[in-house]
C-alpha cells in the first residue's frame, strides 16, 4: 500500500513531463529526424557575430592597405614640389 500512495503524490511538473513524453512517441521518424536535424542545423549555422566579425576584418585590412599607399604617395608628392 505504501508503493501505490508515493506514485499517486507525483508533483504536477512530473505528471507534465510524463504527459509531454507520450506525446512525443505519437510523432512519425520522419517528423522526428526533420526536427532533429533542423536543431542541428540551427545549432551548427554560422551566427550574426561571425559574420559581422568577417566584415570588419576585410574593412580593417583594405583601410590598412589604403593608408599605406596613400602615406608612400603623400611623401613623394612632397619631395617633387619645387621652393623658390
Amino acid at each position: 500500500m505504501g508503493k501505490k500512495d508515493a506514485t499517486v503524490s507525483r508533483l504536477p511538473v512530473d505528471q507534465y513531463r510524463k504527459e509531454i513524453g507520450k506525446q512525443d512517441y505519437k510523432k512519425t521518424k520522419p517528423a522526428l529526424r526533420a526536427a532533429r536535424l533542423k536543431a542541428e542545423a540551427k545549432r551548427n549555422a554560422p551566427g550574426i557575430r561571425d559574420t559581422i566579425l568577417v566584415i570588419v576584418a576585410v574593412l580593417v585590412l583594405l583601410l590598412s592597405v589604403y593608408a599605406f599607399f596613400y602615406l608612400n604617395l603623400s611623401t613623394e608628392m612632397d619631395l617633387d614640389v619645387d621652393v623658390d
